[in-house]
């Protein structure tokens, strides 16, 4: 199924809004979660070729608008909600919309064998957690967190 719903997010709506980019976040920001099968038989290579197909038609589909602006199609893995996300924004790579820091990369690898070899997808584990009260006293560079890194595809006709 995983295959199928990334070749999905081909086809789904698509909106290029520089000015509205909550509508474009939106609009083209996609979760995707695996079963226990998928995350057995898969390889990490067959989720990487099929998102490289993704990013592919999404740009067919862009330089089809004659849209002249930078495309990103960006693909992470989210660990807190256990997912793969994955979305498109007329931003180039380094100005990808979150709010955190994060690591562009062409190589998609890392991020899917990671979403494929977490165990207890789609929950997380109380244990993992800290504190509230802990966290909140920390600064942002106390807290040791590390950037995500983001696999990311130019898919404008700036590309």
């Amino acid at each position: 199924m995983l295959l199928t719903w990334i070749a999905e997010v081909a086809d789904e709506p698509l909106v290029l809004e520089p000015a509205d980019r909550r509508v474009e976040w939106e609009t083209n920001t996609w979760s995707l979660g695996a079963a226990d099968e998928d995350r057995s038989s898969l390889s990490a290579d067959e989720v990487v070729a099929a998102f490289e197909r993704t990013a592919a038609v999404i740009q067919e589909r862009i330089l089809r608008l004659n849209f002249s602006e930078a495309a990103t199609f960006y693909v992470w893995h989210d660990e807190q909600a256990r997912q793969l996300r994955c979305s498109t924004g007329s931003v180039a790579p380094d100005a990808l919309p979150f709010g955190g820091a994060y690591v562009a990369s062409d190589d998609l690898g890392p991020i899917v064998e990671g979403f494929l070899a977490d165990s207890e997808p789609g929950s997380g584990a109380w244990s993992h957690l800290e504190g509230v009260q802990s966290r909140s006293e920390q600064t942002e560079t106390e807290s040791g967190i590390a950037p995500f890194h983001v696999w990311v595809s130019s898919v404008g006709a700036s590309s």
